[in-house]
């Protein structure tokens, strides 16, 4: 947990503790980075505004080299920081002030998509010139490795698996958080958005948008 309100992570050390979680903080941004980094953390819940290095660049520096799951806690409520911490590649986002309960649920749903699950679905699905290994975690387009966040993988990997069907933003936003879309919100379109950025150069299998509906990708 990286938030330089020393009483909010003492109170979720314990919170978090009782649920069987080990939780380990830091107070500033230097310091998240070089924890989330050096350390062996199955996910990062990350403060915005920090001391040294803020929030969003702290996320920056992270997901340039991991794929760590990575919650954003911001007291800022307006949708474009919402939609900045998407855009760097956070897998979800908590506004101050917020419930512990909600945390706890939002860690879990997030930490259930990271899991490993080969005895339910395959490994490997194929489209195209797409080929996704749920397994190693890992895409090629075109034969070209591209590096995805985890929403991006989540939300290629339901696509795929829905070939020629209309995926609506319901049902990512299902997926990735495990709750309803709420009005107005842009998050799956904001990582639908990075996701075809990275895949359209290298892959002729494209995602296209269907107005007032949602997502669909054809082999």
């Amino acid at each position: 947990m990286v938030d330089d309100d020393a009483e909010l992570c003492a109170l979720m050390d314990e919170f978090l503790g009782r649920e069987g979680y080990q939780v380990a903080s830091v107070h500033d941004g230097a310091a998240g980075l070089s924890a989330a980094l050096n350390g062996r953390y199955d996910l990062v819940v990350l403060d915005v505004m920090l001391p040294v290095l803020d929030g969003y660049e702290v996320l920056r520096q992270i997901r340039r080299r991991t794929n760590v799951p990575i919650i954003m806690l911001t007291a800022r409520a307006e949708e474009r920081d919402r939609v900045t911490g998407l855009e760097e590649g956070a897998d979800d986002y908590l506004v101050k002030p917020f419930a512990a309960a909600e945390l706890l649920a939002r860690i879990r749903a997030v930490m259930r998509r990271t899991s490993e699950s080969p005895t339910i679905k395959p490994r490997l699905v194929e489209l195209g010139d797409l080929r996704l290994d749920e397994r190693m975690h890992a895409v090629l387009c075109g034969g070209v490795p591209v590096e995805l966040t985890e929403s991006e993988f989540v939300i290629l990997e339901v696509l795929m698996r829905a070939a020629g069907r209309i995926v609506s933003r319901d049902e990512l936003t299902a997926v990735l958080y495990q709750r309803e879309a709420t009005p107005y919100e842009r998050s799956v379109d904001v990582h639908v958005s990075h996701l075809r950025k990275k895949l359209d150069p290298y892959s002729r299998t494209r995602i296209r948008a269907v107005r007032g509906e949602g997502y669909m990708i054809a082999g």
